[in-house]
């Protein structure tokens, strides 16, 4: 361990700068929370006095401001709970829109029965896919461990087994209520899934497994329903990706340190904390490589922001299409010789055991992608010293690799990127997850990504080795 985060800040400070990122409210991208949060995230790095690059993104900004459900039945109204909005969906006018609930078995193919009306559709818990179809697990600490069976949880599911919104707009349907299938009530409730689509253009919310059921029996009825989901548009919203830069005893080479701003609860988007403390700890220290600190904002807007050019599929793939001079070491350009993806940290696991959703009382099961056995040997090495440690390292495999390291990936930067992935990792919540977070573990993490920054910068170029390609079917762990 050559340097000691300890030495610059504790575990207690860390659970303060959550706390106080946590008050900006939720960093949707583009909100005023976002921005306020962006704000103060430049102040401490010009506090420190770094100076900070910034590149301005512009986009149209939805956000949901009022939604519910109304049964009507005979001359009562039953209000039935709503757990989340299906983001960009689609808007109702202020009253609504009201219609006969249809129960659609497979929307695929169903939707026309329900033109002029409200759809509503099942969504199961994945949970039938093999992991090994996005998967190639490399190696664990402890050993022994690895992912579940089968790939599964909301964010997969959203992905994955999602409601097909265009063919219900194209059918004429009003709006479309989604149930979650296979997940107990609370994990349903506050998820900001799926972030991933265009505008759907046809409004559409989710709803728990039991309060679905009372919207299944209601639509077997043919009752009537007004479905309300209001939202605003932002044109051309602002949201800001920012950079600073440190060491560089050599000239040339550089190392890319990233992660994203915007996001939904403590654990989503803590990663700039971390950065943080990681740049309080080296800014005065003698570095061989340039480290440039990345802050990206479009995480949770991926469609707007993404850039193929960079990388495509996550939100840094845009800045390093406007920053080929960092990184792809041609024309005189600067050469990025690794990459670090910090995202996720201090995740304590909780499980669906039935119909609860409680904690296991141990750490979350850490994913960190290696671009090469090299950077993978490095992550264990830098592993010394944890008390608090369950990780898992992946190569990326079918041309897919979750998290803001796949950028990095993409583009050939040998990189290690953090990507924890709890099931409430897009919750929006009023306790923002704190229950879930566990500041010691999120120090212990920081010093790892110290350890792996410190073994890279004193390690020759050819040390390193070039970013593997994706692997393809299934290989051998």
């Amino acid at each position: 361990m050559k340097y000691n985060v300890q030495d610059y800040v504790s575990a207690d400070m860390l659970r303060q700068e959550v706390e106080t990122m946590n008050r900006f409210g939720v960093r949707l991208t583009g909100s005023a929370a976002h921005k306020n949060f962006v704000e103060y995230i430049r102040g401490q790095l010009r506090g420190m006095g770094l100076k900070v690059y910034s590149d301005p993104y512009f986009f149209n900004r939805w956000e949901a401001k009022q939604a519910s459900i109304v049964l009507h039945d005979m001359d009562r109204r039953i209000e039935v709970p709503v757990s989340s909005v299906f983001p960009y969906s689609g808007e109702t006018p202020p009253g609504g829109v009201s219609g006969e609930l249809v129960l659609l078995e497979n929307q695929r193919i169903a939707y026309l029965r329900a033109r002029g009306n409200i759809a509503v559709v099942r969504v199961n818990n994945l949970n039938v896919l093999s992991s090994k179809i996005a998967f190639d697990e490399r190696r664990s600490f402890p050993e022994g461990l690895h992912l579940p069976e089968n790939y599964s949880g909301p964010v997969a599911t959203s992905f994955v087994n999602f409601p097909f919104l265009a063919m219900a707009k194209k059918a004429g349907v009003k709006a479309v209520i989604c149930i979650w299938q296979g997940f107990p009530d609370e994990l349903a409730e506050g998820q900001y899934l799926p972030f991933i689509m265009d505008y759907q253009g046809i409004p559409a919310l989710w709803v728990n497994e039991t309060t679905g059921q009372t919207v299944i029996e209601a639509a077997e009825k043919h009752m009537q329903a007004t479905f309300t989901l209001e939202a605003e548009w932002e044109n051309n919203c602002e949201a800001e990706s920012f950079y600073c830069m440190i060491g560089g005893e050599d000239k040339g080479e550089t190392v890319i340190v990233n992660t994203h701003t915007d996001g939904t609860n403590c654990i989503e988007e803590n990663g700039p904390i971390a950065l943080l403390a990681l740049i309080r700890a080296l800014k005065d220290k003698p570095l061989h490589r340039k480290h440039i600190f990345l802050f990206v904002a479009g995480h949770f807007r991926l469609p707007d922001f993404r850039d193929v050019e960079g990388g495509g599929v996550q939100a840094t793939s845009r800045w390093l299409a406007d920053h080929k001079d960092l990184w792809n070491g041609k024309r005189g350009h600067l050469k990025a010789v690794a990459g670090l993806s910090i995202e996720h940290l201090g995740c304590l696991d909780w499980q669906p055991r039935g119909k609860q959703y409680e904690p296991t009382g141990d750490v979350a099961l850490e994913l960190v992608y290696t671009g090469n056995r090299i950077m993978d040997d490095i992550y264990f090495s830098a592993l010394e010293g944890r008390t608090k440690v369950r990780t898992l390292t992946l190569r990326g495999h079918n041309f897919l690799h979750f998290g803001e390291g796949q950028p990095l990936f993409n583009v050939r930067i040998p990189e290690i990127a953090l990507v924890t992935a709890p099931d409430s990792l897009c919750v929006v919540s009023k306790s923002n997850e704190m229950e879930k977070f566990d500041e010691a573990l999120m120090l212990q993490q920081i010093q790892t990504f110290m350890n792996c920054l410190t073994i890279i910068d004193d390690m020759p170029t050819k040390a390193i080795g070039h970013c593997e390609l994706y692997s393809l079917l299934h290989l051998k762990k």
